[in-house]
């Protein structure tokens, strides 16, 4: 069908029916020109000037719009209203507010930072420090306590963490500590300091900075501080000794991230995660990839087994899948250890 012909059966001007087939969605009101202001553009360097000046003072003292319309009057003659003006101002305020866009978390890069709580240990009330390592794709974390954020902690921290995760992250984010940070050079970047460049010299991974006084540039860490606090702090904890805060720690289940389907979202699963402490984390709807191992599973299930075979009864088939998991786990090549199976890899480090 043409073009033409749509906008003869539909009853519209050919011209939307272009634009139509154009745009997946409608574009809105478009310029083809920027706007000109001939009584105002002599004086938008006078204004700009004036709103630059004003972030060198106390916000409450902040030239408002009337006040730059009445110092364009009087002071540069200024013959027009104050709406033009203000239509500027507005405009101009808008351009210079900070911007967020959606983060994306691609796999193997870390946040790291230390929470404070108070705790008991050995029958002694106490400021604790805790750091914590998150993995925001996966939203793996790793949590560890100690008597104070000192550079012995940071260290055996990262080492603690690296072999609970299995691996070295490629990138960790850290806020600006002095444990990692000797200062910040004039051009933004990092000076380190020489334990954290031995750190990062020895396990060769890339350090990168969030912005100071900016908690939101590593938004999921100082997230898992918080849950961290709120769930494994409350109430105050007693232990006999650091040793035994971190073994309790260790125990605690982190995150279950699940699907929106019924049977995630009934009140028997959320009473049972309660009472465990453990946290339920939904995706958004329509977005499985949020789930992407666990949905990759689930097809290797069903096309291995689960859909090659006519099961009479539910012990038949738990059967059926207890022999599969075994040989999945056991026999199946993995690439993750130089394409060999996991047996032959115990027989290796026998």
């Amino acid at each position: 069908m043409s073009p033409r012909e749509a906008a003869r059966i539909f009853g519209i001007n050919r011209r939307t029916v272009e634009k139509m087939l154009k745009f997946s969605i409608p574009p809105g009101c478009r310029r083809d020109k920027e706007i000109r202001r001939p009584n105002l553009d002599a004086y938008t360097g006078i204004i700009d000037q004036i709103l630059v000046a004003g972030k060198l003072v106390p916000k409450k003292q902040w030239h408002t719009s009337k006040r730059i319309f009445e110092r364009l009057r009087d002071e540069h003659g200024f013959m027009d209203g104050i709406t033009i003006v203000k239509d500027y101002i507005l405009a101009a305020r808008q351009r210079q507010r900070e911007v967020f866009v959606p983060l994306a978390h691609p796999p193997g890069h870390a946040q790291a930072d230390f929470g404070e709580a108070l705790a008991a240990i050995g029958g002694i009330e106490r400021k604790i420090h805790f750091l914590v390592m998150d993995l925001p794709h996966s939203d793996a974390c790793f949590l560890k306590a100690y008597p104070a954020e000192t550079t012995e902690a940071f260290c055996d921290a990262h080492v603690a963490a690296f072999a609970f995760f299995g691996g070295v992250p490629i990138s960790i984010v850290y806020d600006n500590t002095r444990i990692a940070v000797a200062r910040i050079l004039g051009d933004g970047t990092r000076k380190r300091t020489r334990v954290f460049s031995e750190l990062v010299s020895h396990y060769l991974f890339e350090d990168r900075f969030g912005r100071p006084g900016k908690g939101n540039d590593k938004g999921k860490v100082e997230g898992m501080v918080g849950y961290t606090r709120r769930n494994f702090m409350v109430p105050k904890p007693h232990f006999a000794s650091f040793d035994d805060l971190n073994a309790h720690l260790a125990e605690q289940p982190k995150i279950i991230r699940v699907d929106n389907g019924p049977e995630y979202v009934g009140a028997k699963l959320m009473t049972w995660a309660e009472k465990q402490d453990i946290h339920i984390q939904y995706i958004q709807p329509g977005n499985p990839q949020q789930n992407a191992y666990i949905e990759r599973y689930n097809r290797t299930v069903r096309g291995e087994w689960l859909g090659q075979n006519i099961f009479e009864t539910i012990e038949e088939a738990q059967e059926q899948a207890t022999e599969w998991l075994w040989t999945y786990n056991n026999d199946r090549p993995n690439m993750g250890i130089g394409g060999i199976t996991p047996a032959m890899k115990l027989k290796m480090a026998a």
